[in-house]
């Protein structure tokens, strides 16, 4: 049996005394593209935020290649094991570079020579970013920013990239371009855990799919599985995918 590229076992994390996520289990395997569903306040970012290690957990455990413990670690270091964070609303050095932006998304890697190789690459993949490499970050139109973020976090070579509602505030043509990109990612060898409200198009290039009510996973499986499910349906998709 393949040994999953990230494990999650019986999670529940809590604010203060408010419990956000209860007993969740879920797992990525290398090469992957899964998909956390749910609505505004389900869990999703909490999730996120603890495979981080921005969040410490009530209960439950967090493996990363079967053998590293992440809720022993720094999130520096988990980073530093290959997974990276696209976060919600970005959250760029909004008064720094595109190129600045992107050199700070290579800090864990010794080998600067390395590091700009794969910023030229982002600047062939993303064109539209090589045209503005030395334009302030906070000019950007939403759009080109969510570039920077997913290009940033690709310059550290993850095996692992975690995005989190890399659909959130931008406009229907620029949404699907993300969730082109995410499939692209994900055709290169890159496993992605994205976390997302916009069910219709996540579900068009995830794998598999977990929906997420109030802390607690309800349905999960293959995509078009879940997809299919009278639930997802009229909650998610309107009554028709």
């Amino acid at each position: 049996m393949t040994t999953p590229l990230l494990r999650i076992e019986n999670l529940a994390v809590s604010y203060g005394s408010v419990p956000a996520v209860n007993g969740v289990s879920l797992e990525v395997n290398s090469g992957e593209l899964r998909v956390i569903l749910g609505a505004n306040g389900a869990g999703k970012t909490t999730i996120i935020k603890t495979i981080m290690g921005l969040l410490t957990p009530r209960a439950g455990s967090i493996v990363f290649e079967g053998q590293d413990n992440l809720l022993a670690l720094k999130t520096h270091k988990i980073h530093e094991l290959g997974i990276a964070w696209v976060p919600e609303g970005r959250q760029l050095w909004n008064t720094l570079s595109v190129l600045d932006n992107l050199r700070l998304g290579g800090w864990c890697v010794n080998d600067k020579s390395l590091v700009e190789k794969r910023i030229n690459e982002m600047f062939e993949r993303f064109p539209r970013l090589g045209e503005r490499r030395d334009q302030v970050s906070g000019s950007l139109s939403g759009g080109e920013q969510q570039m920077v973020a997913i290009a940033r976090a690709l310059v550290s070579g993850p095996k692992l990239i975690l995005m989190d509602e890399p659909s959130l505030g931008l406009a229907p043509l620029v949404v699907r371009d993300v969730f082109t990109l995410a499939r692209e990612i994900n055709q290169m060898g890159i496993a992605v855990l994205m976390v997302e409200q916009n069910a219709r198009q996540a579900l068009k290039v995830a794998s598999w799919a977990y929906l997420l009510e109030t802390g607690h996973i309800v349905e999960s499986g293959p995509a078009a599985e879940v997809a299919a499910k009278d639930s997802v349906r009229e909650v998610f998709l309107g009554g028709s995918y």
